[in-house]
């Protein structure tokens, strides 16, 4: 059975079914610029790329929050919309995850639309534009893929389980670089890896193709929606330290939760 949005209270279903249509329309404009020729720019570092479509999907976004809820707390990546305090609903955008795989035709990309009601996040809406699957969460409403409940994996041990991380963007410089941890986990795992979108990484592990998922130096707009959508699935997500993953993606640690306490392990040392 699919997420029934008409059985949610109406503030909360016109807050989904927005949430659903901006993530379908913005699908669409990625979609239709794959693999063509991009305005690529470089922001931070020579590794973190912006394109001409990252910044019109965020427009699209934040355009018609801004002109249907105007009342409402909008942080986005590329800086669009106004991330006032006291609001009561904060929506939390990251218009294309995986920048970097786009402009380089790797199919591997999302949207992520997170949102939050007085600090809580309350719903969730990720979509893979190229497989067409859209991940949905509602709090205590569970989590979706299409018309199947997702449930994360039941695998116990570490040694037979699938994990994924992800690597910042200052790794040529820093030397918190992620590459021991790494190494430990590539060790005690059947396998690892690494596929550059955070949000589509914690919705695998909340449909139970990934047993776990953990990266370092993430953004709010790359996990507000993820980590919604791995509780509702039944998994755990906590910070390096076991404690409540910070709403930054300072640190970020995602599971079936029966593999929480080896990865934790393994990412100490």
């Amino acid at each position: 059975m699919p997420l029934d949005a008409d059985a949610l209270e109406p503030d909360l279903r016109d807050v989904h079914d927005l949430a659903v249509r901006l993530a379908r329309e913005a699908a669409k404009i990625q979609r239709e610029r794959y693999e063509t020729d991009l305005d690529i720019r470089t922001k931070g570092t020579s590794i973190d790329l912006v394109t001409e479509v990252d910044r019109a999907c965020e427009a699209l976004i934040v355009g018609e929050i801004e002109r249907l809820r105007p009342d409402d707390a909008i942080l986005a990546e590329e800086g669009g919309g106004h991330d006032r305090d006291g609001a009561e609903w904060r929506w939390v955008i990251d218009p294309l995850d995986g920048t970097t795989n786009y402009a380089h035709g790797f199919p591997r990309f999302c949207v992520s639309i997170g949102v939050e009601r007085h600090g809580e996040r309350i719903v969730a809406a990720v979509l893979d534009p190229l497989l067409d699957e859209l991940f949905l969460a509602v709090k205590g409403q569970g989590a979706f893929v299409g018309e199947r409940r997702l449930h994360v994996s039941s695998e116990p041990d570490l040694g037979n389980a699938l994990v994924a991380t992800g690597f910042a963007y200052d790794v040529r410089r820093s030397r918190e670089d992620n590459v021991a941890e790494f190494a430990r986990v590539l060790k005690g795992a059947r396998g690892l890896r690494r596929d550059g979108s955070a949000a589509l990484d914690l919705c695998y592990v909340a449909a139970g193709r990934l047993d776990a998922y953990w990266e370092q130096k993430l953004h709010a707009w790359d996990v507000a929606a993820g980590i919604l959508i791995v509780e509702e699935a039944g998994g755990r997500v906590s910070n390096m330290q076991g404690g409540p993953p910070p709403s930054s993606g300072k640190q970020i640690v995602a599971s079936n939760a029966l593999l929480h306490d080896a990865i934790l392990e393994r990412l100490g040392g």
